[in-house]
């Protein structure tokens, strides 16, 4: 019998341990019938399981262009093969058909009413888009970290203010340019990211949905959703879309983090004491505080240098292997649950000051345009 494994649980050392003829799975959705699965692929020892994809393809609930979708899965099929795996699929309905070629296994679901992902009841509200990765998190760490903590946070944010929010399923796939330097860590590319986002946006909008937070868990995401923000708003000029630095690194978080927090400057980055913290409130049972390596050597300069709260003049994006041996940045030594539920509890209440503040500026911009202020009254 095939045994079914979660990939995203996995630490980079135990990916990096795999057999690399040891079929990868990525699934569009759930539901499907493993044992056919297996089948499929010739009854082997074991599968690995990736997160599932949630939306994208026709019947989904949030549609965008199949290229698009394909282009987006090709690229992290492409980061496994880039890693030594020979067996990689996207496992799909038996109706999408994405062009992957032998890449692509595609299984007879069983009929179900269309999904209403986003109901149009939701117009009023704040479409929160949590987006999280699957890429490695030190000796300690699961791959799911950064998908973990911004559903917590996000799901967190809607049910505070339910009357405000609506959130969309968790994404686990973003962007990591330093990809090739520890196994597990899959990247979507960052002009497929940055296509993918903006026709969500685009197919939302079309909808008459108007208000949007795009949340990310994970750094690599961020110069790249601060694109989609620019593109989404010039093209679409009665929408409020907003991204905002990961998540703990305003006013209210930055203050938390400075009450609670044990290491000096340095000490939070990746696989770091918040990050180690917020997993073991979350998930414990996946952290492995037995093999935590601190990685706090980062060659640091006044205009550049690493903390959570990322400070200093200078961007740049040097290779990882100069500052980290584990794939940390940071004293995950330092975590525990109690300061990551603390820590938490302040991202939600950061998250749902945004989601106010999101509605407020909507509200006054859009009087502007309706009282014909500046050129809106030559249109």
């Amino acid at each position: 019998m095939t045994d079914f494994f979660t990939f995203d649980e996995l630490t980079w050392p135990e990916v990096a341990a795999l057999p690399r003829d040891l079929p990868l799975v990525l699934p569009l959705g759930s539901g499907y019938p493993l044992n056919q699965l297996a089948e499929a692929l010739s009854a082997p020892e074991r599968i690995g399981l990736l997160p599932p994809f949630p939306f994208g393809w026709r019947a989904s609930g949030l549609e965008v262009p199949e290229a698009v979708l394909a282009n987006t899965l090709g690229n992290l099929l492409k980061s496994l093969r880039d890693d030594g795996f020979s067996r990689v699929y996207a496992l799909t309905p038996q109706e999408v058909d994405l062009h992957l070629g032998a890449d692509q296994l595609r299984m007879k679901l069983p009929p179900s009413a269309p999904a209403a992902l986003v109901p149009d009841a939701t117009k009023d509200k704040v479409l929160l888009a949590p987006i999280g990765h699957t890429e490695q998190h030190a000796y300690h760490l699961p791959l799911s970290v950064d998908t973990l903590i911004i559903e917590a946070i996000a799901r967190g944010a809607a049910q505070a203010v339910p009357e405000k929010a609506f959130c969309l399923p968790v994404m686990p796939y973003g962007v990591s340019m330093h990809r090739s330097s520890f196994a597990g860590t899959l990247n979507v590319g960052g002009r497929a990211f940055e296509d993918f986002w903006l026709e969500v946006v685009n197919s939302l909008v079309l909808r008459g949905f108007d208000r949007f937070y795009l949340m990310s868990g994970h750094g690599g995401n961020m110069s790249f959703l601060v694109n989609i923000i620019k593109y989404a708003g010039d093209q679409h000029k009665r929408i409020f879309c907003a991204t905002a630095f990961l998540h703990t690194a305003g006013s209210r978080g930055a203050a938390a983090l400075e009450e609670y927090r044990e290491s000096k400057i340095g000490g939070m980055g990746h696989a770091c004491e918040l990050e180690t913290s917020m997993i073991l409130a979350l998930r414990p049972e996946l952290v492995h505080m037995d093999r935590v390596v601190d990685d706090v050597d980062f060659v640091a300069t006044p205009n550049y240098y690493m903390d959570w709260i990322e400070g200093g003049a200078l961007v740049a994006n040097p290779p990882w292997e100069d500052d980290t041996v584990s794939g940390a940045y940071g004293a995950g030594s330092l975590g525990t649950a109690q300061k990551g539920q603390r820590w938490l509890e302040a991202a939600i209440a950061e998250k749902v000051d945004h989601i106010h503040e999101i509605h407020d500026q909507q509200r006054q911009r859009e009087a502007r345009r309706q009282a014909g202020f500046g050129r809106w009254g030559q249109k």
